[in-house]
């Protein structure tokens, strides 16, 4: 059954484009249009390619069974006809493909709601630990504020021991890096980061040395009796943004030279050459890889060192001054949950006469995002 396509007009009111649509079948591909405005234009390739009918895809999972190389690549439509919002193509072998054309337009839309720059004043949204792991409104809540704000807090967690293991129900499996599964932040445990003394710790996020660092971060205070060690963050897109529109040229060198980045122990290292900055394929910024703590000595020789150089300066005074930063207590029984491929993550120093017992543990974004649409469609359908 075809579903109408609603546009407005003139006077901000809602009417049906259906039957204004028409359909022109060129070499190249066909073009959908409404008067003189082209909506759609779909190459024949992409069209055969994505053929729905059940002969073309695995019933039982959605996935194409058909490959584009038993097709020409010059492949052209044998017959188009457009009606109800319904496209219908048959090829030169009769095979035939239909097409809601509401379908397609929903390609472009989110798959989920984009992240928002942070307000003036900004500070997470808090909590609770057992509505999250119990109530699929609270989880679905946290999620999304996650996804827009790239960090909350969890509020009267368990000041047990490995208790970032019960959170997988939510955030997915741990992903387990070389050095520990769950890490024990403190003064008096393995110490092999500036992170296990009491010292201040610049904004940072974990691991840049891993070429696919994690992009989820889970840290969970189970006591702090510490005087001082106010926790930080930043919201490094932010940021970028901000040196991409002041400065580009700082921005595109950022995102171009390769940076040495190292951690080890006596046991392990880990160790890789990537951008400061990396974006998507419309430019969008996916990661800011920053850690003055493993951040290697570049080869002088190489090109381009002096020009990275200013612009590696610049990303600094702005990630280090104070007015970008949130800062807040994180007491005994919370959980700072960040999106460390966005918000990077500091401490201030601390005097250790007082305990203070941190634990941390890795997730990966894309298992917490799949976690919301699944919430919401088991929602949806009770």
């Amino acid at each position: 059954m075809s579903q109408n396509l609603k546009t407005l007009d003139n006077q901000g009111s809602e009417v049906d484009c259906t039957s204004l649509m028409q359909v022109h079948a060129g070499l190249d591909g066909i073009q959908i249009k409404t008067l003189e405005t082209i909506i759609l234009d779909l190459p024949y390739l992409w069209l055969r390619d994505n053929c729905p009918c059940p002969d073309c895809r695995v019933s039982a999972t959605q996935e194409k069974s058909f490959i584009l190389s038993s097709v020409p690549a010059d492949i052209i439509a044998k017959t188009v006809e457009l009606f109800g919002g319904e496209l219908k193509i048959v090829w030169p072998d009769e095979h035939c493909s239909n097409f809601a054309i509401k379908d397609i337009l929903d390609l472009s839309h989110e798959r989920h709601n984009s992240s928002q720059t942070w307000r003036e004043e900004f500070q997470p949204s808090y909590f609770d630990w057992s509505l999250f792991l119990t109530d699929q409104s609270t989880a679905i809540n946290l999620i999304e504020h996650f996804i827009k704000d790239g960090v909350v807090i969890i509020d009267n967690a368990p000041n047990e021991p490995l208790s970032l293991e019960l959170l997988a129900t939510r955030l997915g499996p741990v992903r387990e890096v070389l050095f520990d599964r769950i890490h024990n932040v403190c003064v008096d445990t393995h110490v092999y980061n500036v992170a296990h003394t009491p010292m201040a710790l610049p904004p940072h996020n974990d691991f840049a040395s891993y070429t696919h660092q994690p992009s989820a971060q889970a840290l969970h205070m189970l006591v702090n009796e510490a005087e001082g060690g106010a926790s930080i963050i930043v919201d490094a897109w932010q940021i970028a943004e901000e040196i991409r529109v002041d400065r580009p040229e700082f921005f595109n060198t950022l995102c171009q030279f390769a940076v040495p980045f190292r951690e080890f122990d006596e046991s392990n290292e880990t160790y890789c050459v990537q951008p400061v900055i990396t974006c998507d394929t419309k430019g969008k910024v996916t990661n800011v890889r920053f850690s003055n703590q493993l951040m290697q000595m570049i080869d002088p020789t190489i090109a381009g060192v002096a020009k990275f150089y200013l612009a590696y300066h610049d990303l600094c005074c702005r990630i280090t001054d104070r007015k970008n930063y949130c800062t807040f207590r994180l007491e005994g029984g919370q959980v700072l949950l960040v999106a460390s491929n966005r918000v990077l993550h500091a401490r201030e120093a601390f005097n250790p006469t007082g305990k203070r017992h941190l634990q941390d543990a890795y997730f990966d974004y894309d298992n917490i995002a799949n976690m919301l649409v699944t919430l919401k469609r088991n929602k949806e359908s009770n």
